[in-house]
């Protein structure tokens, strides 16, 4: 007689690391931001009150969503993927300015990205669409039909968030590689990426001169915030000024608390906490890579492996831009840069994570 499917408890490794990464952010942000919001607002936990609600609707999102049975979402992953389209649109027409990118949809006093909820889409939409699709991924036509689905989404989000538009385009190739059996035509795939990049960067001038201060920012005045990035990280040294005593998040570094955070833990916690936040993030990862092993089926596997995508190229590519590794895109730190809708949409992305966990066969 056949046993029936077993329940097991959610994977607590992953709920554990989360809840560190949120905590040490929390305390990293409220050190970086009291003087900015102290400055602007003339309350130094300005940034913390806003990132402490954002983060506690987040976590409640997270186990409302760890609770359902992930399957759920695979019905409405089209529908979410058009959403994502809309409200992608939506920006380019009705959607609001802060420091030159028009990245923000506004709904009475509450405003959000949706191009941190395009993501979430991705993964959700890639995962179904694989999985049903999984014996034809083989088949060269079958992959340029998925990235044929994908690239609008890229373009829109990419019109004012380049950071963003390549973390999708990243999720997009680890799901269509991880679910193809044969290797030798993402070689072609590559070569597609990489026109469409060529072709993107050259469609406004602004992203061509990001290249030109990456390779010289000291001969530029937009370099000023990648000079004084650098500087805090190089005055870190091994073990760092201690927490709360950074100089150069007094005004040095513009938005600090936000993508260059990084270099103000370099500042603070040295070489070691930083090194010990990078350990966080692969521990992070590893638990997706065990959780997308042990999954119930293609489907959960596949959100599993979207998110260790998701979390690992945009920590990857923060780290490298604060260290002037590679151009200046703007793309924040999970977990520990300030953004509500970041924390809010990663925490639920952690709980579709916690729902594929929860069954086994």
């Amino acid at each position: 007689m056949p046993r029936p499917n077993k329940k097991r408890q959610w994977d607590y490794g992953l709920i554990c690391i989360v809840f560190i990464l949120v905590g040490i952010g929390l305390l990293i942000l409220y050190s970086t931001s009291a003087y900015n919001g102290e400055v602007k607002f003339h309350d130094s936990f300005y940034y913390l009150k806003k990132q402490a609600f954002a983060t506690a609707l987040g976590i409640a999102g997270m186990f409302f969503t760890a609770k359902m049975d992930y399957h759920i979402f695979q019905k409405f992953a089209v529908w979410g993927y058009l959403a994502a389209l809309g409200l992608s649109t939506a920006v380019l027409f009705i959607g609001d300015e802060y420091n030159g990118s028009k990245r923000w949809l506004s709904f009475g006093p509450f405003s959000f990205q949706p191009s941190e909820y395009a993501k979430l889409a991705v993964i959700l939409f890639l995962a179904s669409f694989v999985s049903k699709h999984v014996k034809k991924m083989g088949k060269m036509g079958m992959l340029l039909k998925v990235m044929l689905t994908i690239l609008p989404i890229v373009a829109l989000v990419g019109t004012n968030n380049l950071s963003t538009a390549i973390i999708i385009l990243g999720i997009a190739v680890v799901l269509v590689f991880v679910a193809s059996p044969k290797y030798a035509q993402f070689i072609w795939m590559g070569s597609l990426g990489i026109g469409f990049m060529a072709i993107f960067l050259g469609l406004e001038s602004y992203r061509l001169e990001r290249l030109a201060i990456w390779r010289n920012p000291e001969a530029y005045e937009k370099g000023y915030q990648t000079l004084q990035g650098l500087y805090a990280i190089g005055s870190g040294g091994l073990f760092g000024r201690g927490l709360g005593k950074s100089v150069q998040k007094l005004g040095f570094v513009p938005e600090a608390q936000n993508d260059m955070i990084f270099s103000i833990i370099c500042e603070e916690l040295g070489l070691v906490g930083a090194a010990f936040i990078i350990v966080l993030f692969l521990i992070l990862i590893w638990r997706f890579f065990v959780i997308a092993t042990h999954a119930k089926d293609l489907f959960g596997a596949l959100i599993a492996t979207g998110a260790m995508a998701h979390i690992m190229i945009q920590v990857i590519l923060n780290i490298a831009v604060v260290t002037n590794s590679i151009p200046n895109t703007g793309i924040t730190l999970p977990f520990i840069s300030y953004g509500g809708t970041s924390v809010v949409f990663l925490l639920a992305e952690m709980g579709l994570v916690l729902s594929v966990s929860g069954l086994i066969e």
